[in-house]
């Protein structure tokens, strides 16, 4: 595979995310009321925000009462549902401001039915030739595909998006169904773009999958992950086929591109379930490895509440905020280890991982970057473990992350994992 050549940002090797679904997050449903709890975020450990697509929505064909967010009517024009430029704006440098980077969900493949371009310029879509009208994108009825064939079009989308970052100095680009679009045109809009600012560029696409696309994005998405999680969880898989996932994308990335780790999101949360269905008393220890294995974790808003209910995606159905949210504690531990931890590092050579070969349904493995080590047990299945641990980089003295314990692990010690269970050890 091609190397990616393009200047990374500094920042985005020991970041995380945080997807914001601003219809959804507050009652009001705007900026301004989302932009109350970036002290709250801030304290808990979040780094990097990314809003859902926070474009007008096309009223053509639209679904639901509020439609889709991904069905676009202007690349660069506010959806007034959410509130003004100058409210957006003011939202992205406050957010700075408190140290956090801001990305932007990009929809490329394909607008709403009424977008502006669809009258101004037709020939940026599409036709199907069936019908004579502009071709409409597989299984979604509300949104058509623009076609990439047209150099006007591309120079018009590189244009909107280079709006944004120059109004409002945004940080990255989170490309929908990055794979749905030529990986041409990726390579034309990163090499243009780059003239402004160093951005950071993540792929909706699997890594395994589509790996070619990490030639211009510097992460992707771990779906086949999470596919084979779930599937593991209802016992359609074994804990071998998890092991092997773990080696490809490691395999793949390799110490250049970052794999994005989850266990939500806002299409899982909507129509797959949420993840207390998807993955019950196994969550804790997906989510404990989405943050310590090499690559990039990633939560969407309400994990930390926690969130079960399944979020509308057409209509207004806000979070269930309580003022409690019981899992805050437990993200804000992993947060802060993989801001501070140099052997969670990203993409970085000087990182790397071992995965020992342990009994039952566990995962065990080492991470380490000069002094720094991460020792990360892990108990997949619903009967405990216990084992024998020796490995010739483990000795000292070592901290259990969760509870502040002590302990030696010089030589051969025994370690036992309750069902469902972890441990969690940073060196001392």
């Amino acid at each position: 595979m091609e190397y990616n050549a393009y200047k990374k940002a500094n920042w985005i090797k020991n970041t995380n995310i945080y997807e914001v679904n601003i219809r959804q997050y507050t009652a009001e449903g705007t900026f301004n009321a989302f932009g109350k709890e970036l002290p709250r975020l801030r304290s808990m450990g979040v780094e990097t925000l990314w809003f859902m697509p926070i474009t007008p929505i096309a009223k053509q064909n639209m679904k639901g009462t509020m439609g889709s967010y991904y069905a676009c009517s202007d690349y660069v024009s506010i959806n007034p549902e959410y509130g003004t430029l100058d409210d957006f704006k003011v939202l992205v440098d406050h957010a700075h401001s408190m140290g956090f980077k801001v990305l932007i969900d990009w929809v490329a493949n394909h607008t709403g039915w009424d977008h502006v371009w669809a009258k101004e310029h037709p020939d940026y879509y599409l036709t199907d030739s069936a019908t004579g009208t502009f071709k409409m994108a597989s299984g979604m009825d509300d949104i058509i595909e623009l076609d990439y064939r047209n150099p006007a079009l591309r120079k018009a989308m590189i244009t909107a998006m280079e709006y944004w970052v120059k109004t409002c100095d945004i940080d990255g680009f989170r490309a929908d169904l990055a794979f749905w679009v030529t990986l041409d045109f990726w390579k034309e809009a990163r090499t243009e773009l780059e003239k402004t600012k160093t951005l950071f560029w993540l792929a909706e696409s699997d890594v395994l999958e589509h790996p070619e696309y990490l030639q211009v994005f510097d992460a992707a998405y771990a779906w086949s992950w999470m596919h084979k999680t779930a599937a593991f969880y209802e016992k359609e898989t074994g804990i071998d086929t998890l092991k092997d996932l773990l080696k490809q994308y490691s395999a793949i990335c390799g110490n250049e591109s970052i794999t994005l780790w989850f266990t939500s999101n806002h299409d899982e949360n909507s129509w797959n379930g949420t993840e207390y269905e998807k993955y019950g008393d196994m969550l804790p220890v997906l989510n404990i490895l989405s943050f310590t294995w090499n690559g990039m974790p990633m939560i969407y808003n309400g994990q930390e509440l926690p969130n079960r209910k399944r979020l509308q995606f057409f209509d207004k159905d806000a979070i269930e905020w309580t003022g409690n949210n019981e899992l805050e504690i437990f993200y804000k531990i992993l947060f802060q280890l993989k801001k501070t931890h140099p052997a969670l590092r990203a993409a970085d050579a000087s990182a790397s991982t071992f995965l020992f070969d342990t009994p039952g349904d566990s995962i065990v493995y080492l991470r380490i970057n000069g002094n720094s080590q991460v020792l990360v047990l892990l108990n997949f299945g619903s009967a405990a473990i216990e084992m024998d641990m020796i490995h010739e980089k483990i000795s000292g003295k070592y901290q259990n992350v969760f509870t502040g314990d002590e302990e030696d692990l010089t030589g051969n010690f025994k370690v036992g994992l309750s069902a469902w269970g972890y441990l969690l050890y940073e060196k001392l």
